[in-house]
């Protein structure tokens, strides 16, 4: 009988229940209420902020605590964003210079990430003071923005916390680890559009960190270096200097590399990324400029190829004239290529392609049509010859 009495009185207490359900859908479900968000919420001050100093580049995370966000006393799904800033304004004026980190928290007891922190309170640190190393500690100011996770509108029920003071925050610069770009940028005194222009230069083809370039610079003439455009650097970011081209090379203004005799010159940096994969020590070789056809164009059949006065391209007077090649005696695909120190000549190799100078990238083992395309391939003819403007790289056959 007891079987049979527990059987009937389910239904008895589920249906009631039921029942109730579908009365209490008309009138009593949670309805969001955004009357508050001007209102805020707290963000916590930690215990540990008082006495202590938090050395982020040490730590994992750190925590923070705060009150729910009031939206009629239902608990929905949230995400917490942090704001961070060092400018102590910003404890009063949220328009104050801040950052937001990219990483949100779902729960009002977050782990923030502490290595994130660091990065974004270095970031600002550099920002605002460029010449300036990042303090030992500081204090820095933050305060949450909370929004109803997981909404088709990204910013439904945004609301903020106060804003709270860590007295005591060690933020610590980490360099990136070095690395060698695509290309060296060049600017001066006499390149393109003096002090303007940014003439980018390639590496040396299979030498990784080695990049080579062509300038012409009048007596007096100066100019600097980088890694991308408009980085500035000069003599005293090179470990060593060799004038092969007996160029005069001293430091000028503001650090500038100066030559004392006019001519064309081949920069030739040499990059080493240091023991701690931070930095990069750089030395430059200056040469003269000397350009040479090669190959069956000349009808140079030798193997392997070598640079032959005979086949040197003649220099113009200054920048605004064209190198000019010796007359092709064949019928045959380019080859030409600059002499840059004991460098072999595949290293230093260049074509013509849609009117510029196009350096060898890639291991040539018979031809530029078979490796690169049929475009990047200049039949010569008999007679014809090279032209180059090396302040531009632009080029032509003809």
């Amino acid at each position: 009988m007891k079987k049979i009495f527990k059987f009937m009185l389910l239904p008895a207490l589920v249906l009631p229940l039921l029942f109730t359900s579908c009365d209490d859908d008309r009138d009593s479900n949670p309805t969001l209420d955004l009357s508050h968000v001007a209102d805020g919420f707290v963000l916590n001050t930690p215990a540990v902020a008082e006495n202590n100093t938090y050395d982020l580049i040490s730590a994992i995370s750190l925590r923070l605590t705060c009150s729910q966000p009031n939206y009629g006393g239902v608990p929905y799904s949230m995400r917490y964003y942090v704001q961070v800033s060092i400018d102590p304004a910003f404890v009063s004026d949220p328009t104050a210079t801040h950052t937001e980190l990219a990483t949100f928290y779902r729960t009002a007891d977050m782990q923030v990430n502490a290595s994130e922190l660091n990065n974004a309170i270095v970031a600002l640190f550099q920002a605002a003071n460029p010449d300036t190393s990042v303090p030992a500690e500081m204090p820095i100011y933050i305060r949450l923005r909370a929004v109803i996770g997981d909404a088709t509108d990204t910013s439904l029920g945004e609301t903020f916390s106060n804003t709270i003071t860590l007295r005591s925050v060690k933020a610590t610069y980490e360099a990136p680890d070095a690395k060698f770009t695509d290309n060296l940028f060049l600017t001066g005194s006499s390149i393109q559009t003096p002090w303007e222009s940014w003439k980018a230069i390639p590496q040396v083809f299979g030498v990784a960190g080695n990049y080579y370039g062509v300038i012409y610079l009048p007596a007096d003439g100066e100019f600097m270096w980088g890694m991308e455009n408009n980085d500035k650097r000069g003599y005293n970011r090179l470990k060593e200097i060799n004038d092969v081209a007996k160029a005069g090379i001293s430091e000028g203004e503001d650090h500038k590399i100066k030559v004392a005799k006019a001519g064309w010159y081949t920069l030739l940096f040499k990059g080493k990324i240091t023991e701690d994969k931070k930095n990069i020590d750089w030395t430059l070789s200056v040469y003269p400029t000397q350009v040479y056809l090669l190959g069956s164009c000349m009808n140079q059949t030798c193997d392997p190829w070598v640079f032959d006065d005979a086949y040197a391209l003649t220099a113009p007077a200054d920048k605004n004239g064209k190198w000019v090649s010796p007359a092709f005696t064949a019928s045959a695909e380019l080859r030409a290529a600059v002499k840059v120190g004991d460098l072999d000549w595949y290293r230093t190799e260049f074509t013509v392609y849609k009117g510029n100078v196009f350096w060898r990238r890639y291991n040539i083992v018979n031809n530029w049509a078979e490796t690169e395309g049929a475009d990047y391939s200049v039949t010569t003819q008999v007679g014809q010859k090279l032209y180059i403007d090396f302040d531009n790289y632009t080029a032509e056959v003809k």
